[in-house]
């Protein structure tokens, strides 16, 4: 068990370079929120951005905003802005759609590239909708999907084979918060003549990414966990320079093209990650999401690493014996932005969040039997990890996730 004690995670905040960055959230009284990679908190100048593109904008500038206010090019400087926390240039990354479209789009995209080659390599316990998008892909292309266990030795066995066009794969695993390591494996992916795709949904904001630097070929990932753009925020697509005379994305729209305004009959792709752009952007969500990079563009991802590694040991520490076993990592350097844990009994964990809620402690629930916990260093301080983790043993211990209340099931869990 831990040493700290209450006053030492008082102390510690105290210290903290991060901590100015709380007061640019709005957060409720009385609540901890570790629920930050599923939806990040609001952040103050996110109603006042909305507002002026609103009222502004789109109330006084009408149609000229398109030009005046940037609107055309909103994909791209949004992109921008991304670009420093994925390791990329600002040229490579673009905002638009969500993150299944996406998805679609450059897994479409990385089966033409490889055109020798029908397979897909995906984890068997990726998030769904990179599961479902998959699925979908191969049928429509007459391509083959293989599932495997990217944390042994079932991704070398299956590359080995020598027919796979492009792997898929998350950087943060959304249930257990294992995060892989992007270098090593999108080298093996190369060097056998695949494609390497990763999902960032639960590592952007969260961890130190460097696309550029790993030769990452594609990447997309959400701006409504860590990135805090609000729900339903916009995604974005990766595309390495490398690829971008050749990248052929199925969605074909208008924004994509390379000359939008000369109306011709003809689809030709923009030279840059442009091509991967379809339809008109959500220019009120886009307005969210810009609010958020000005206050990110701030910020030192070292110091967020730092933090956040510091929490969830800290937050594993004091949660150990109280009968619940560790599902994340327990080395830090695999370990993402997230503790998962689960309780001995396996049908207890959704009533055990569930009574931490009604304690105003929020987490969530994965089935099966994952109580996840996400770790925000913007916003969370060390006392709260030390509220959130006393309450969650008291819970367990107490039994009072046993109240017939705590397991009827909402719709979202």
């Amino acid at each position: 068990m831990t040493a700290l004690t209450r006053e030492d995670c008082a102390k510690l905040d105290a210290e903290d370079p991060l901590a100015r960055f709380r007061d640019e959230f709005s957060l409720p009284e009385g609540v901890v929120y570790l629920d930050g990679n599923s939806l990040g908190a609001l952040p103050k100048a996110t109603p006042g951005r909305v507002a002026q593109v609103v009222e502004r904008e789109w109330g006084r500038g009408l149609v000229k905003s398109w030009s005046d206010a940037g609107w055309w090019d909103k994909p791209r400087t949004l992109g921008a802005g991304i670009a420093p926390l994925v390791g990329a240039q600002p040229h490579e990354v673009v905002v638009g759609d969500g993150t299944s479209a996406n998805l679609f789009k450059v897994l479409v995209a990385a089966l033409r590239l490889n055109p020798g080659r029908r397979v897909v390599v995906g984890e068997s316990g990726n998030f769904p909708t990179d599961l479902y998008i998959t699925q979908g892909v191969v049928e429509l292309l007459g391509a083959d999907e293989r599932r495997v266990d990217p944390d042994g030795p079932e991704l070398g066995e299956a590359l080995a084979a020598g027919d796979v066009a492009v792997v898929l794969l998350s950087h943060v695993d959304y249930r257990t918060g294992a995060l892989r390591d992007m270098a090593g494996t999108t080298r093996l992916v190369r060097e056998h003549g695949a494609l390497m795709i990763w999902d960032l949904c639960h590592s952007v904001g969260a961890v130190p990414v460097e696309l550029g630097e790993c030769a990452v070929d594609f990447a997309v990932g959400c701006t409504y966990k860590y990135l805090n753009a609000g729900p339903g925020a916009p995604a974005f697509s990766y595309l390495a320079e490398r690829h971008h005379r050749n990248a052929r994305q199925p969605i074909t729209g208008w924004h994509g093209h390379a000359r939008p305004f000369d109306f011709s009959g003809d689809y030709v792709p923009a030279d840059s990650a442009s091509r991967f752009l379809s339809g008109s952007q959500p220019l009120i969500a886009d307005a969210a999401l810009e609010a958020s990079l000005e206050l990110w563009g701030r910020v030192a991802m070292d110091q967020v690493r730092a933090k956040s590694l510091a929490m969830t040991e800290l937050f594993i520490e004091l949660t150990a014996g109280a009968g619940l076993t560790l599902v994340t990592p327990r080395r830090a350097e695999r370990r993402g932005s997230q503790v998962s844990l689960r309780h001995d009994d396996g049908n207890t964990g959704y009533a055990i969040v569930q009574a931490l809620i009604a304690r105003g402690v929020i987490g969530d629930f994965r089935a099966p039997d994952v109580l996840r916990f996400g770790f925000t260093p913007l916003y969370l301080r060390y006392v709260d990890v030390y509220d959130a983790a006393t309450a969650l043993v008291e819970v367990v211990r107490s039994g009072e996730w046993r109240a017939p209340e705590f397991a009827r099931r909402s719709w979202v869990t």
